[in-house]
């Protein structure tokens, strides 16, 4: 086409209402496609943004676990080796309480066999004591029974000496009545 039919064509206002309504409905019709592409690459965008906010999250908690983790697994070991350390002072406090009741026993054991030897040693000096008491007692008893017997002697020569002086003496008086008389 010409130039100048060109130019007159724009000049129309008819051509220009319709070239403008036709701007308008296309410029419309891209702005509406493009939002919507717009949008749909804004929550495309959004996804991808979002997804990589859950990876991220995800490899943080992972690192979370994995540092939980060593620190529970330092912490286990850390328990374990206390616990060993309580094990051997208890055993090894085990050890020094059976040492100190084995030497008590030993101690009770001596203390035992000293305590039966003083108890046979004042067993033999009560029975020595119990054997000199009864010589003594039975000393006693022959030097009481030997006095009983003088007492007995004496008052049985007493007796006979007063009954032979009575009788001495009845006789002096019979006879002394008889010769008197």
């Amino acid at each position: 086409m010409p130039q100048a039919q060109i130019q007159e064509l724009l000049q129309d206002e008819q051509f220009q209402g319709f070239l403008e309504k036709m701007v308008a409905d296309t410029v419309a019709r891209f702005v509406q496609v493009n939002e919507l592409r717009a949008k749909e690459l804004s929550l495309i965008e959004r996804v991808v943004r979002v997804e990589e906010e859950l990876k991220s999250l995800r490899e943080i908690e992972a690192a979370r676990f994995e540092a939980m983790e060593k620190r529970f697994e330092a912490l286990q070991r850390e328990m374990n080796a206390r616990f060993e350390a309580m094990e051997k002072r208890f055993e090894a406090l085990q050890r020094e309480m059976n040492a100190r009741f084995e030497a008590m026993e030993k101690r009770f054991e001596a203390l035992q066999r000293e305590m039966n030897a003083r108890f046979e040693a004042m067993e033999k000096r009560l029975e020595a004591l119990q054997r000199e008491m009864n010589a003594r007692f039975e000393a006693l008893q022959r030097e009481m029974n030997a006095r009983f017997v003088s007492v007995e002697r004496r008052l049985t020569f007493t007796q006979w000496m007063m009954g032979i002086g009575f009788t001495f003496l009845a006789l002096l008086i019979t006879l002394s009545n008889f010769l008197l008389r």
